[in-house]
């Protein structure tokens, strides 16, 4: 088995081939003057079963051609099996026509993984289900929840809690997170007047007296958290946490959140953290490397991916 990081999220490559108990394998990935990617296998891989961990987070062009560029590496290389592993799969929200004459991006970039050469898939939390179907080899969508769940457990007194979806589409996420700790639901309805802003409406449920957990996939402007915790703490509740695979947070995200009434952003470390989020004092990250780690040993050895969803 052959570990390869890309430049998106090296610190978490290495604590995945820390929990494998193996050496990444040297690679280097460079740039030319005017920034076009190089990319040279410093090891033999021939035969070999190889894993590409990179996230297309920002800048997600750049990140996306490296990933591209290196399986095609590995592919001229002979590796036995190329396993693209995108903590963060960044094209994700583009996963349908909002309008006519628009795209679908995130079956083109999966399209572009495919045709480069990679033999499987392995993510975390896709925005949406069915873009598992946009890809033609076989695909792994992780689930972060254990680890989520794991953390509350550990930090939160259970009985009085609640959890809360930032709007109507994520209710399949945060009901199958209600269920894990035994807590009831409560829905945030918002309407979004353009892009990257959103109004809060009315909650649908009680939240009086409860400690109110939000659970998302991905926060980006944070517009949405911030809002959601405002009108839930307005509608009686104790105080809001909120747990998010994927941040995000361009822009002045990590300002906003730190100036809102969130007491507790958590998030996993898909994306590689910048030192905003690292010396904010409401931002905690938790580590999804034991989980990809298992699922790349799983997946290595032939075995059952699907019980690391329970």
């Amino acid at each position: 088995m052959k570990i390869l990081a890309g430049n998106s999220n090296r610190a978490l490559t290495e604590a995945i081939a820390a929990y494998l108990s193996i050496p990444l394998t040297k690679c280097q990935v460079r740039r030319f003057a005017d920034m076009e990617i190089f990319v040279e296998i410093l090891e033999n891989v021939r035969g070999q079963d190889t894993f590409i961990v990179q996230s297309t987070s920002y800048p997600a062009n750049d990140h996306l051609m490296e990933i591209l560029i290196m399986t095609d590496a590995l592919r001229r290389a002979s590796a036995r099996r190329i396993t693209a592993v995108l903590p963060y799969f960044g094209y994700a929200r583009q996963d349908r026509k909002p309008g006519p004459r628009t795209p679908i991006s995130a079956k083109l970039v999966a399209n572009l993984i495919t045709r480069a050469g990679a033999d499987r898939v392995l993510t975390v939390d896709l925005h949406a289900g069915q873009i598992q179907g946009f890809f033609d080899i076989p695909t792994d969508n992780l689930f972060s929840a254990p680890v989520l769940v794991r953390d509350i457990k550990e930090r939160l007194s259970p009985g009085n809690l609640i959890v809360v979806s930032p709007d109507v589409g994520g209710v399949v996420r945060a009901r199958a997170l209600a269920k894990r700790i035994d807590a009831p639901l409560a829905i945030v309805d918002k309407r979004r007047e353009r892009a990257g802003e959103s109004e809060v409406m009315h909650i649908i449920g009680d939240v009086a007296g409860k400690t109110c957990i939000l659970i998302d996939d991905i926060v980006d402007s944070g517009g949405t958290l911030c809002n959601a915790a405002e009108a839930l703490l307005q509608e009686g509740a104790r105080e809001v946490y909120a747990y998010i695979t994927h941040g995000v947070l361009s822009g002045g995200a990590v300002a906003r959140i730190a100036g809102s009434k969130l007491k507790e952003l958590v998030l996993t470390d898909t994306i590689q953290s910048t030192e905003a989020i690292r010396v904010s004092k409401n931002i905690r990250v938790v580590t999804i490397a034991p989980l990809i780690g298992e699922a790349i040993a799983r997946i290595a050895k032939e075995e059952s991916v699907s019980s690391l969803f329970d």
